[in-house]
């Protein structure tokens, strides 16, 4: 890693500062209502979908989870982790940690020499990289599994990459994009995120851990994969024709798993990429709501704004 950039990571917190001072944990940054849960919330700006941080040194961070999809990417030194009570990584430099929403998380204390950054990461920015990898695949399985419920196939994996060269570049450049504040951030970093998922699954023979998946879970995992791929013309009938159901039991079967419905996965999934549109391509807006899917302009004009706060347009040229 760039020595530069590795010194700018290693820096004491004045977070750990005040640990160094026998202070504790204030895990109040972390959560309002649930110590357990950590929240991304509290560690996102307002209207971001991506960020990093550097782990917390100096103290044994509480067992825990989390409600976006964490990735840990371990730039010098080691740390031990346990997952899920009983499986132990000690993640080495140039190696990565995916943690989805369904994996507890308690890693031990690390060292001033030992420097991690936990890329914070909410389900919708990995939309670029889903198009890019495909669905049927470990890592896409994993990203899915984190929008459903418990008992699904897979809540970490962990690789061995350290000896990867386009890994560790492409992870060194999400880093550095952040750090400087890069123009155009979002987009060069969710097709980064692409191309590093890409790289990664030459290497999904690592460590996979959690319970095999009912039959419902199969149903939910094939509705996001149909919203994922074909999302202008997604629907609920074209599931149950495939998986043999009715359209009401997928829609049931969604909501139950994630908390959402079938129609309100499938406009989030059509609104962002409406809005990637309107930001990369000089396509008119009428263009773009037929692309995503909608034939209703008015309808699409007001749940754009509702989602956004703005118009289109007023999106489009927003700096």
């Amino acid at each position: 890693m760039d020595r530069e950039l590795l010194k700018q990571l290693s820096r004491i917190t004045e977070e750990e500062k005040n640990i160094l001072a026998g202070g504790r944990l204030d895990m109040s940054v972390y959560s309002d209502n649930m110590p357990s849960v950590v929240d991304s919330q509290k560690l996102l700006e307002a209207g971001k979908l991506f960020t990093i941080r550097p782990n917390t040194r100096f103290i044994a961070f509480p067992k825990h989870s989390h409600n976006y999809v964490e990735i840990i990417y371990m730039c010098k030194g080691s740390q031990r982790h346990i997952i899920n009570d009983s499986a132990e990584v000690v993640l080495k430099q140039g190696e990565i940690l995916l943690l989805n929403q369904h994996a507890s998380h308690q890693p031990d204390i690390a060292g001033i020499d030992d420097i991690a950054i936990n890329l914070i990461v909410l389900p919708q920015f990995f939309n670029t990289a889903i198009e890019m990898i495909g669905s049927d695949n470990k890592i896409s399985q994993f990203l899915f599994s984190g929008l459903t419920g418990k008992g699904h196939e897979i809540s970490y994996m962990h690789f061995n990459v350290s000896d990867v060269l386009p890994v560790q570049n492409l992870m060194e450049n999400l880093i550095w994009s952040v750090v400087n504040r890069q123009p155009n951030r979002r987009n060069i970093n969710q097709i980064t995120m692409g191309l590093l998922l890409l790289q990664l699954l030459g290497f999904t023979d690592c460590l996979i851990t959690g319970e095999a998946g009912t039959v419902s879970d199969t149903i939910v995992m094939s509705a996001m994969t149909e919203i994922e791929q074909n999302y202008p013309n997604a629907s609920l009938e074209s599931v149950a024709r495939r998986c043999n159901v009715s359209a009401a039991y997928v829609s049931s079967a969604v909501k139950k798993a994630t908390g959402k419905t079938f129609k309100e996965h499938l406009m989030e999934k059509r609104l962002t990429k409406a809005a990637s549109l309107l930001k990369s391509t000089a396509l008119s807006v009428g263009d773009i709501i037929v692309m995503v899917g909608y034939e209703n302009t008015s309808y699409f004009y007001r749940i754009f704004t509702e989602k956004y706060g703005m118009s289109p347009k007023e999106y489009r040229f927003l700096k």
